[in-house]
């Protein structure tokens, strides 16, 4: 029998280097419903992000300060003025910069460029390849040499940045500990600190933390307190998966349960104040 030429049908998947079988791959098993999910997962993410950026209302609750992640910082000059804290407002309020502008893109760059989310979405999204034993659907592989996936290799610098808007999470939920009458504490109080502090284990246990820490070191001996924080974060990065998905439902949890109180829907349930 002969080789099948090259690229039969204008992928890879009938090259000439592979196995003369018709079909895509032998597997019985639900190969594809791995990727499925991991597809709706990303996509209900990013359409939820998508609309509440654009929505621009709903996002501020006065009396409590809660304020969404999605806004902070709100810089926009469209902002109400209590949402930005000390931040300045320079942004234009023109309908093309959304109130979400800082913060909103730097985290999905963050994690687009995250290696585990790299891993994810070449599987589902662009499947190269969707599952083992699977054969992808293009012709040539390039990885990470060419636009646009060069700029995976800029992760380390969006690790920066997620870093800062960490720090302003963090401030956000530490004001919100009041009420009119002085100190208090509600159900927002709780998904707020929540939110943040799994966005930090998120954040640190990240692949450029771990470098960031321990990288550079010829001898950990001579470097103790270094190698002690890499032995920790290496610790939490051998679950770096399980936080990123955590970290997407805390972010529209947060965002929704926000909207909610802000917009009247449901009242805050307070504990003190």
């Amino acid at each position: 029998m002969s080789a099948p030429t090259a690229d039969r049908d204008g992928t890879g998947v009938f090259s000439s280097t592979r196995a003369e079988i018709k079909q895509r791959t032998l597997r019985t098993d639900r190969w594809w419903q791995s990727p499925l999910v991991v597809d709706l997962g990303f996509a209900a993410f990013v359409i939820y992000a998508t609309v509440r950026a654009f929505l621009q209302r709903d996002y501020f609750v006065p009396e409590y300060h809660y304020l969404t992640p999605f806004y902070s910082p709100c810089i926009s000059t469209g902002c109400l003025p209590e949402a930005s804290g000390f931040w300045p407002q320079f942004v234009p309020d023109w309908p093309i910069f959304p109130y979400a502008l800082l913060s909103l893109p730097f985290l999905l760059l963050f994690r687009l460029t995250c290696y585990y989310y790299r891993g994810a979405y070449y599987r589902s999204v662009w499947q190269a390849p969707t599952a083992c034993a699977v054969a992808e659907p293009h012709a040539k592989y390039t990885g990470e040499t060419r636009f646009p996936l060069i700029i995976q290799n800029t992760h380390r610098y969006f690790f920066y940045i997620a870093a800062l808007i960490s720090v302003i999470n963090t401030y956000d939920a530490i004001i919100a500990f009041h009420s009119p009458s002085g100190f208090g504490f509600g159900l927002g109080n709780i998904i707020l600190v929540v939110n943040v502090v799994m966005l930090w284990v998120y954040t640190i246990s990240c692949h450029s933390c771990r470098h960031v820490v321990g990288g550079r070191l010829k001898h950990f001996s001579k470097h103790p307190v270094r190698y002690w924080l890499w032995t920790k974060v290496s610790v939490l990065n051998t679950r770096h998966k399980l936080y990123a998905w955590i970290t997407l439902g805390t972010l529209m949890l947060t965002d929704f349960y926000v909207m909610l109180v802000a917009s009247g829907t449901i009242s805050d349930l307070r504990f003190i104040g």
